[in-house]
């Protein structure tokens, strides 16, 4: 089931990055690019460098080589902060959320770069302030309706099962409002439903908002279904790029990946 809302022109495009930490390559250039309404998968073995290549996306890693071009401006490198205001949001393989605060209030913080009041109106809560609360609680409540988790908007996000805890991280991402969605392992931990629900959830932001995503994910069925084209890596290089289809039939995956157990 891939996604019919992309196009042929190019959001990000990742030209020759390499990576490294201390003499160990987490990426030896890594060249693939991401069409604007597209499904875009990074698979691979554990340590063949996905997560590292999500993290120079958004700028928590700048690459030694290589450049990130992303809506048509080319850099080395990009930094956390631009790539959050021009519209890139992330998820995490490790579920990094407020786990003391309400479902409700972690999405509210996904908002904290539409937020344009300065301080003075926001102590005094009133104004302009007022109204640009008042807009970005309607945003999370929509999120909160679109993720249908209504029943534990005001639950403390901690105490919530593990798979409606990716949804609420899901849910802060998309408050957002991002152009590009980074997806890291956004299935791991969960059951066959939960895996079912969460991959309806992409597919309806990809074909209801328009948000290109970038996603990593071990599972290769829900990958096939839902991926418009899939970049192998291996050991930090680039094993093959292409269709589904493509990727589900060539040898070179199929020996080093598909084929093979990994821990």
């Amino acid at each position: 089931m891939t996604t019919n809302g992309s196009s042929d022109e190019v959001l990000l495009e990742v030209e020759g990055v390499s990576l490294t930490f201390g003499g160990v390559k987490a990426l030896d250039g890594v060249s693939f690019d991401t069409r604007k309404g597209e499904i875009r998968a990074i698979i691979g073995p554990n340590g063949a460098g996905k997560s590292s290549m999500l993290n120079v996306i958004n700028g928590f890693y700048h690459p030694q080589q290589g450049t990130i071009t992303y809506k048509g401006q080319t850099r080395k490198q990009m930094r956390p902060y631009e790539a959050a205001s021009q519209g890139i949001a992330r998820t995490f393989q490790n579920i990094a959320l407020f786990k003391s605060m309400s479902t409700l209030d972690n999405i509210m913080t996904g908002r904290n770069l539409k937020m344009k009041t300065n301080l003075f109106w926001q102590a005094l809560h009133i104004g302009p302030a007022r109204a640009e609360e008042l807009e970005n609680r309607r945003v999370a409540e929509q999120i909160i309706d679109f993720l249908d988790i209504q029943a534990i908007r005001k639950k403390q996000v901690g105490k919530l099962p593990y798979g409606l805890q990716k949804r609420v991280e899901l849910g802060r991402a998309l408050a957002a409002e991002p152009d590009l969605l980074l997806l890291d392992e956004p299935m791991a931990g969960m059951n066959s439903e939960e895996k079912e629900d969460m991959s309806r959830f992409i597919i309806d932001v990809n074909m209801e908002f328009g948000t290109t995503i970038i996603l990593i994910e071990h599972d290769m069925s829900v990958v096939m279904d839902l991926s418009d084209r899939v970049v192998v890596l291996d050991y930090g290089r680039q094993l093959a790029d292409g269709s589904p289809n493509e990727i589900r039939t060539n040898e070179k995956v199929i020996e080093a990946y598909l084929g093979v157990a990994h821990d």
